[in-house]
């Protein structure tokens, strides 16, 4: 077992790799372009909600094949590139631009979200990405390495449902009078619901990956 192990930690580096690309250019991705707010079903959403799945689908991945630990450095690594890109965000959007450049009013516009909005998304990030990894983690153990669908699925919708909660308070609990507590989970409800769908349906790509990953080759 254990030099089954090894052989699979050590000639699929190449694979693990390419999903923690995947995984960092999905977080950067659900950080910028996520801005943008469309409408499913008559639901208010961002467009990063297609993303989402992406990043809790690559950890529980990790987690099943590589185990936990590497599943958090995942995490943490990624939560680090967050952190870095939102101090450049904020010195490159204040610096001076040159007076030819025409512009900075746009420049601001897409990449300036407020503070709050940016906070709230690192701190969503962090806390339930970590969740995710300890829950599917301890159900790995308590199923005794059986039954992946249960730990893809309840520990994606249980952090899904906390990285959504987290989110909407931080960035608009008492932002105006309407923004009540009741109104916010009114937000949170919906949202969280169509995670919960995409959670579900990417449950037989989760077996998918960690077949492709324990497979020797490309």
């Amino acid at each position: 077992m254990i030099d089954s192990m090894e052989k699979i930690n050590g000639g699929n580096l190449g694979k693990r790799d390419f999903l923690f690309a995947l995984f960092v250019a999905s977080m950067v991705i659900v950080n910028t372009l996520g801005s943008k707010i469309t409408t499913i079903f008559g639901v208010r959403v961002s467009v990063g909600i297609f993303l989402v799945p992406i990043l809790f689908l690559i950890t529980d991945i990790i987690g099943e094949v590589f185990g936990e630990k590497e599943a958090q450095h995942f995490v943490n690594m990624s939560t680090i590139m967050l952190l870095f890109m939102f101090v450049l965000s904020f010195l490159f959007i204040r610096l001076e631009p040159n007076e030819n450049w025409g512009l900075q009013s746009e420049y601001e516009l897409i990449f300036g979200s407020s503070m709050r909005m940016t906070a709230a998304s690192i701190i969503s990030f962090i806390t339930s990405q970590k969740l995710d990894v300890f829950l599917f983690g301890a159900w790995k153990k308590i199923t005794h390495g059986k039954h992946l669908w249960i730990r893809n699925n309840f520990s994606t919708i249980i952090s899904q449902f906390i990285d959504t909660t987290i989110f909407d308070f931080i960035a608009f609990y008492h932002l105006t009078e309407k923004y009540t507590v009741s109104f916010v989970f009114s937000l949170i409800i919906p949202y969280w619901l169509f995670k919960v769908v995409f959670a579900l349906l990417d449950t037989p790509f989760c077996y998918l990956g960690v077949k492709w990953m324990k497979k020797t080759g490309l």
